[in-house]
């Protein structure tokens, strides 16, 4: 089992109240899972996926990746397992934006054990495959949202992670360009990455081989 949450809750302060963004969340996810998570907007999607993601710390509950009792560990021991183990694709690409194309996507591979040449050699192999050669000396500033998205991907997949956390992964692409996405993440799903997205479509819920549905804070019985 990669994933084992158990009684996670989320929430917030909203004036004299709480205002509670996940509520008793119980979830398995098996390696070499491809789950899909969605629901309508404000259903605690995107606040799941930062727990899983070990981005978020304000939770309650117990989360256990690999064996290890998260909700037990430091932030900094969070902060580092998910470096090592995590990929992102995040709605609002969180590039650097004093680094270059090239550098944005060298990032995750520093916190790998590799030399400076083999992280050159990732690189360009992975400009190569997603046709952004070109772009590699360009800031994010000077990228069109498409082209950040491509290079968000790009970036998530490029340590070839254990887990793979995409929120609207397609989101800002044409049709044409998120179906050659969404073939991407099914090729390293079947390479054996466990992968979970958020999704609003159905057209890419249908590559995952599960779908978990939340409304209110609440993981829906289906």
């Amino acid at each position: 089992m990669m994933i084992k949450l158990r009684n996670i809750e989320k929430s917030i302060k909203q004036g004299a109240g709480q205002l509670f963004l996940l509520r008793r969340i119980d979830l398995d996810i098996e390696s070499g899972d491809f789950v899909t998570i969605m629901g309508p907007s404000g259903a605690g999607k995107s606040t799941l996926l930062a727990i899983l993601g070990m981005l978020d710390a304000g939770w309650t509950g117990e989360y256990e990746f690999l064996g290890e009792k998260v909700h037990e560990l430091p932030q900094k021991k969070r902060a580092e397992i998910a470096k090592r183990n995590v990929g992102f694709v995040f709605q609002q690409y969180h590039l650097l934006d004093t680094l270059t194309v090239a550098e944005n996507l060298e990032v995750p591979l520093s916190y790998r054990d590799m030399k400076s040449a083999e992280r050159q050699s990732l690189v360009a192999d992975t400009l190569d495959r997603f046709g952004i050669v070109g772009k590699k000396d360009l800031y994010p500033s000077q990228l069109s949202g498409g082209q950040q998205q491509l290079v968000g991907v790009a970036r998530a997949v490029i340590a070839s992670p254990k887990l793979l956390l995409a929120d609207e992964p397609t989101g800002n692409l044409h049709s044409a360009q998120g179906e050659e996405i969404m073939k991407l993440f099914k090729q390293l799903n079947q390479q054996g990455a466990t992968i979970v997205q958020v999704t609003h479509s159905d057209a890419n819920a249908a590559f995952g081989n599960r779908i978990v549905r939340l409304r209110d804070g609440w993981i829906e019985k289906t």
